[in-house]
């Protein structure tokens, strides 16, 4: 999936079926981490019995040039799952977190624009980079057929995460256990929470760093970058077959 696209979320829900075995933490070994061998890869996996999946996720393979034909080499009937979510709500969630690290990048505008009077948007800025999904997809079409692909909609994980989780279980080709009996909506966080989560009575809230506060970005910015995705988004709709209605 994409950075703050809703991962995370998806790891959590998905770990829920017992047929399925997580691993909790980013790998980042198709992307950073690939020198150190297929061998490496293999012994971070959780055990798994016959008949069960394992999964793993690193939002930044999407993104990553090398990765579809490493992913490929390993194994050409790989499963993917791609979670997008809105290119200019998903740039200001990015920009939050790195601000939450470090208060004293510029504003928002200053990165997101080459020439803020021109309206020229800065496409080297991974935030606003990330967010041309079409482009990216691309790459991965090089080596992997769009039927091995899943594409889910980051907002509708969380208006309705049992209907997306069903499509998800079906690409899996897993019987539907997770359904809206698992959920429930925290109204502070404004994020579905699973009821009982993989071997655990207590219900599991995403992380403290989800639903953080945006900060305030002028209409006529976000206007602007809606516009520049516009097209982006309309390739990437007619090339998953998907209107993700962002526009």
């Amino acid at each position: 999936g994409v950075k703050k696209g809703g991962t995370r979320a998806l790891l959590e829900f998905l770990r829920a079926h017992p047929a399925v075995r997580a691993l909790g933490a980013e790998p980042h070994f198709f992307d950073r981490g690939y020198e150190k061998g297929l061998r490496w890869y293999r012994n971070l996996m959780p055990r798994t019995l016959e008949g069960q999946i394992t999964m793993e996720k690193t939002p930044s393979y999407f993104v990553t040039k090398e990765a579809p034909k490493r992913i490929y080499n390993m194994s050409r009937d790989t499963k993917l799952i791609v979670v997008v979510r809105n290119p200019v709500t998903r740039a200001i969630s990015d920009y939050t977190q790195t601000l939450s690290k470090n208060p004293a990048i510029p504003s928002f505008q200053a990165l997101a624009f080459k020439n803020v009077s021109t309206g020229l948007v800065d496409t080297t800025w991974s935030a606003v980079r990330i967010g041309i999904y079409a482009k990216h997809l691309d790459n991965w079409l090089q080596y992997f057929s769009l039927s091995k692909f899943l594409f889910v909609s980051g907002e509708r994980l969380v208006s309705d995460p049992a209907g997306e989780m069903g499509r998800v279980q079906d690409f899996l080709g897993l019987k539907r256990v997770v359904t809206d009996k698992h959920f429930y909506f925290n109204e502070t966080k404004g994020f579905p929470c699973l009821k009982k989560p993989e071997g655990s009575s207590r219900p599991r809230c995403l992380g403290k760093s989800k639903g953080r506060p945006h900060p305030k970005i002028h209409g006529q910015v976000i206007q602007r970058l809606q516009e520049f995705y516009r097209p982006f988004n309309m390739k990437f709709y007619q090339m998953t077959g998907q209107d993700f209605g962002w526009d």
